[in-house]
């Protein structure tokens, strides 16, 4: 009997297409549901948290986008800076957040963004502040499906540029840098936190690296927003994001950001 491979996860066929498709699934969500057709919107942002889309769709900011055919998930549509945009609440973790970065892929969106609260690393950063990740270490398991092994996986620095840019208009303090990506938040130790520090590392959170590596192999805009809230090493306030009028000039930021960098204003 061969022995099992002691590492799946590192020897994926990278090269070979996939025999499910996103397009596929959503053949069967037009068919099954009666999805209308249409357009999605071409800037998409996947809040993670959702209480921010809560709140958009209470004050009635937020309005369901039709023609976003998937079982999984509702689009909000709002109007961000005179742009049309979608908004999907609550894809944690990188196997969830790239089933539906697929699917948005599929369906058209160009430029898509991950906002997220993440736990802060570097001891140099104010809590709570914004991470506009430009990079991120793949302590995860979805990137692997999409990269061959290695470190870390990057953001196209000119979606960095854009979002930096546009998010210092916010009044919040803005940093770019390089996050680390993890599956498990329960199993963050403190050895790992003080490596990391050392390293460079500004935040923690779960999905940039499986983003970033979809992203490269798909030749996607994707990009991942962090609100630092919280750290084991900060004995003030924890879990601050601001208020949800901060929440919402965040999105209006990554608004702007998205027809920049689509309009091709890089620099």
């Amino acid at each position: 009997m061969p022995h099992p491979d002691p590492c799946p996860l590192l020897r994926h066929p990278l090269q070979e297409s996939s025999a499910f498709t996103p397009e596929r699934l959503m053949d069967d969500v037009r068919q099954s549901r009666g999805v209308e057709p249409g357009p999605v919107p071409d800037i998409c942002i996947l809040e993670f948290d959702g209480d921010l889309t809560d709140w958009l769709v209470r004050e009635g900011k937020a309005t369901p986008c039709p023609q976003w055919a998937c079982f999984h998930t509702t689009m909000w549509e709002i109007n961000l800076a005179g742009q049309r945009c979608g908004i999907i609440a609550r894809t944690i973790g990188g196997p969830y957040a790239v089933l539906i970065a697929e699917q948005l892929h599929a369906a058209g969106v160009r430029f898509l963004t991950g906002l997220t609260s993440a736990g802060r690393i570097s001891p140099n950063l104010p809590l709570p502040c914004l991470v506009v990740a430009d990079s991120a270490v793949r302590d995860e398991g979805t990137s692997y499906h999409y990269l061959a092994p290695e470190a870390e996986a990057r953001c196209d620095a000119a979606v960095v540029r854009c979002l930096e840019r546009e998010l210092s208009a916010t009044g919040w303090p803005v940093h770019a840098g390089r996050v680390w990506t993890t599956d498990a938040p329960y199993r963050e130790t403190p050895s790992q936190l003080q490596d990391h520090a050392r390293q460079g590392v500004l935040a923690v959170e779960m999905q940039a690296a499986s983003l970033f590596a979809f992203g490269i192999a798909r030749h996607a805009a994707v990009a991942t927003v962090a609100v630092l809230s919280n750290a084991t090493d900060h004995d003030g306030s924890q879990f601050d994001t601001g208020t949800m009028h901060d929440g919402l000039r965040f999105l209006e930021a990554i608004a702007r950001a998205g027809r920049a960098y689509l309009n091709g204003e890089h620099s």
